[in-house]
C-alpha cells in the first residue's frame, strides 16, 4: 500500500536533498540528513517538535528510532537524545547516565525503548509495563546482548 505524506512547506526545503533515514511515530516523522542533523515534523505530542533538544540534533546523529509517541536518536559519540511523549520514552532522564556513551543500537516498541551498549548490556526506559522497566531480568541483560528487535 502506498501512502502519501504531505510535508509542511516550512520543512520541505530542508528535505529536498541529503536525507539518509526517515523514522516515524504514530503522528510525526524524523529525518536524518547526511550531515548528521535531524528534521522533525508532525504532531508535537508525538515527537513532531524537537525544539527542546534541538541544539543536540544539529550534528552527529547516526540513527533515529521511534515508539508510538517519542523518538530516540543515537549520536556518533554513542550518546542518546530523546524527545516526545515522556511516558512513551521521550523522557530518558531516569537512565540518562547510562545513555551518555557507548550506545550502538536503539529499538522501540509502541511504549518503550531498549538500547544496546557496546559492552553488550541493555538499557530500557519508557512505560514500565511495556518493557521500559527491565529490572526483573536485569541480570540477564548485563552482558552478551548483540541485537534487539
Amino acid at each position: 500500500m502506498l501512502t502519501m505524506v504531505v510535508i509542511p512547506q516550512r520543512f520541505a526545503q530542508l528535505l529536498t536533498q541529503g536525507v539518509v533515514q526517515v523514522c516515524d511515530t504514530d503522528g510525526a516523522f524524523a529525518a536524518i540528513k547526511a550531515n548528521g542533523t535531524v528534521v522533525t515534523w508532525g504532531n508535537a505530542d508525538y515527537g513532531g517538535s524537537s525544539s527542546a533538544v534541538a541544539p543536540l540534533l544539529t550534528e552527529g546523529v547516526v540513527q533515529v528510532c521511534g515508539t508510538g509517541r517519542a523518538f530516540a536518536a543515537i549520536k556518533a559519540n554513542g550518546s542518546v537524545v530523546t524527545w516526545g511523549d515522556a511516558d512513551r520514552g521521550g523522557d530518558s532522564s531516569a537512565v540518562a547516565p547510562l545513555l551518555n556513551e557507548g550506545i550502538v543500537q536503539v529499538c522501540g516498541n509502541h511504549w518503550a525503548f531498549a538500547a544496546i551498549k557496546a559492552n553488550g548490556s541493555v538499557v530500557t526506559w519508557g512505560s514500565a509495563d511495556s518493557g521500559g522497566d527491565s529490572s526483573v531480568v536485569a541480570a540477564l541483560l548485563n552482558e552478551g546482548i548483540v541485537q534487539i528487535s
